[in-house]
């Protein structure tokens, strides 16, 4: 398999994450939405990094992706468990009630 069907896997991945993501009404279904595009993200940084010659780049890029999905996974569960606690749905429909 070429570059071509990594690209095709990796978009794939992207499309069904922002589907996801525009379709679901529970905080859950869109965070496995973001994990989604942005694993789609990292199938093309290291296609790239495999297939041209521009060395490790794409791999560090995608690491970094990784590091930055773990944290936002983390400040999210954070926050739909609270929204949880407070509300007793994770639908995020009833976001708009959030005071500040």
């Amino acid at each position: 398999m070429g570059l071509s069907g990594y690209l095709i896997i990796g978009a794939v991945l992207f499309v069904c994450g922002v589907i996801c993501m525009a379709t679901k009404r529970n905080a859950i279904g869109v965070l496995m939405g973001v994990e989604l595009v942005l694993n789609g993200a990292n199938v093309n940084f290291v296609a790239f990094a495999y297939y041209m010659p521009i060395g490790l780049d794409g791999q560090i890029f995608a690491l970094f992706v990784i590091v930055l999905a773990a944290a936002e996974a983390a400040v999210a569960l954070a926050i739909a468990l609270n929204f949880y606690n407070n509300h007793l749905t994770i639908d995020v429909d009833r976001a708009d009630e959030l005071q500040g």
